[in-house]
């Protein structure tokens, strides 16, 4: 066992571990881009002008990368984001 200092992440199987998941959100016309930026605020935790940088990207390419963790909290994060009408998907950061 380790005795070595104490830190904040706990050590992770790396067995059990299937890769970094993302959650991408697409633009859509129906839902204002006020909303857009208040939900991805809530759901993943950032200012403004990150959340408003996201809407953006997603309103101009179609798409946006809006939140980069484990495939549980990326599908929690796709939740939140969905039910204001946004569609979302959960897919691993990268495909191997």
């Amino acid at each position: 066992m380790n005795s070595g200092p104490t830190t904040l992440l706990n050590p992770v199987d790396s067995s059990v571990v299937t890769g970094r998941h993302m959650v991408v959100v697409f633009n859509n016309d129906h839902t204002s881009m006020e909303v857009v930026i208040e939900v991805l605020m809530l759901a993943t935790g950032c200012d403004q002008q990150e959340a408003f940088m996201e809407m953006w990207e997603a309103h101009r390419f179609g798409r946006a990368s809006v939140h980069f963790a484990s495939e549980a909290e990326c599908h929690e994060v796709a939740r939140v984001i969905g039910s204001v009408g946004v569609k979302t998907e959960v897919r691993l950061e990268w495909a191997d």
